[in-house]
């Protein structure tokens, strides 16, 4: 069964064989094939990828990420398109969904943004649906790195309270299209298309906050 996540990664694979290895994207230093090569390790060296998370084990993760980055461009992709392995339990659709909708929509985004020659695009209804589903969670987990209270506005949705406002009050509110709200939120505040009202001090703490995983 196709699912927006399924799509995106579709996308992003046929972008990253359009732009070649040594494109840049949002993701630090990265190229799309040190990109491709993180995908490949989140979903098929559990080993490396628990490194994403747990900083003492990074450094193993990383080493992971470069062997696979070692291997032929296309075969990389080819393997970030295929998907985890069938008996994997992130295979399942409703899986999928939960943990590779803001994943590859985030990423697909990081290549095409990089760039410098991009803008923001119509997406699918059931990409949005999904989007607007997931945000919430991620907004308050991710939120609590905010230095002031933080409001999210989705153009199409109920607003999210990402983080309340502390002691002295002050708080940013974020609007825009639900894909620039999760951009914003995952660390590409200076390429996402939003609004941001509140104090001027407090606004330009929001924007260089450090967001994402």
């Amino acid at each position: 069964m196709s699912t927006p996540a399924r799509a995106e990664r579709e996308r992003l694979c046929d972008l990253f064989l359009a732009v070649g290895p040594d494109a840049p994207t949002l993701c630090g230093g990265w190229t799309t094939q040190d990109l491709a090569a993180h995908l490949v390790v989140r979903e098929r060296r559990p080993d490396g990828a628990i490194g994403i998370l747990a900083k003492p084990l990074a450094g193993y993760g990383e080493k992971v990420r470069q062997h696979e980055a070692e291997r032929d461009y296309e075969r990389i992709v080819n393997r970030v398109r295929t998907g985890p392995p069938l008996l994997s339990p992130m295979r399942p659709a409703p899986i999928e969904r939960l943990v590779n909708t803001i994943e590859y929509f985030v990423h697909h985004e990081d290549v095409r943004r990089a760039s410098g020659n991009w803008g923001g695009r119509d997406l699918d209804a059931d990409l949005k649906k999904d989007l607007q589903q997931l945000l919430p969670r991620a907004a308050r987990m991710l939120g609590r790195s905010s230095p002031v209270g933080l409001v999210l506005v989705p153009d199409d949705a109920e607003p999210v309270v990402a983080k309340k406002p502390g002691d002295d009050g002050h708080s940013v509110t974020v609007s825009g299209p639900i894909g620039e709200l999760v951009l914003f939120m995952y660390g590409r505040q200076a390429h996402a298309l939003v609004d941001l009202a509140g104090p001027d001090d407090a606004v330009e703490a929001v924007r260089s906050a450090s967001f994402g995983i």
